[in-house]
């Protein structure tokens, strides 16, 4: 694993991933761009998806896998807090970004926060603020951005329309206004991307 420490001129995104609460298919967004990754798998994990281990592989240096020890029910969490507090301690002027849907780690982001530390949680790679897609490009485009991105989360897609509208404003930058979230939901439905039951959501996506 590369030296955490960035140069003095130099700002590092480090980027931890909860993998036992997202499996992310989309990390090759990472590739290229300077980003320190940790992925973190549970003891009992023996398969990982190609397109992780693919985009591991392009990340060479920049990546590592961390397996933990124990099966505790918040043992892998618990991981990722010890490894977070290690990298600040290292490359306390980085950006710290936290892969996970576990809001359990909301007070921790929040206290480094208040300390001066650039962390954050998001729940995908594409919420990642520089890797946000403009919001001025086209309402097809958008729908477009949305699909793949949707594509790529596999299990971890959202499954209320409350928290579709969150995801789809979270991908964008600045963030869209929830009228605009709405009528791009409208869109994936009509497009066949979507069902739509209640608040429940069903998809039909094309293949990551």
């Amino acid at each position: 694993m590369a030296n955490a420490t960035a140069d003095a001129d130099t700002k590092l995104n480090h980027v931890l991933i909860d993998f036992e609460n997202v499996q992310p298919r989309n990390l090759s967004l990472l590739v290229g761009k300077g980003y320190q990754v940790h992925v973190f798998v549970g003891e009992n994990q023996t398969k990982l998806p190609f397109e992780l281990v693919e985009a591991m592989q392009q990340l060479g240096d920049a990546a590592r896998y961390v397996k933990i020890s124990g099966n505790g029910r918040n043992a892998l969490d618990f991981h990722i807090a010890f490894t977070l507090g290690e990298l600040v301690h290292l490359d306390p002027k980085g950006y710290f970004h936290v892969i996970s849907r576990d809001t359990g780690f909301d007070p921790l982001i929040k206290h480094l926060r208040r300390l001066g530390v650039e962390a954050h949680r998001e729940q995908d790679l594409a919420e990642i603020p520089p890797l946000r897609t403009p919001a001025t490009v086209a309402e097809g485009d958008k729908v477009g951005v949305i699909v793949r991105n949707l594509a790529g989360r596999g299990p971890s897609r959202p499954r209320k329309v409350k928290t579709l509208t969150n995801t789809i404003i979270s991908l964008f930058k600045p963030k869209l206004e929830d009228a605009e979230a709405a009528q791009l939901i409208r869109d994936l439905k009509e497009q066949g991307y979507i069902s739509l039951d209640g608040d429940k959501v069903a998809y039909k996506l094309p293949r990551s």
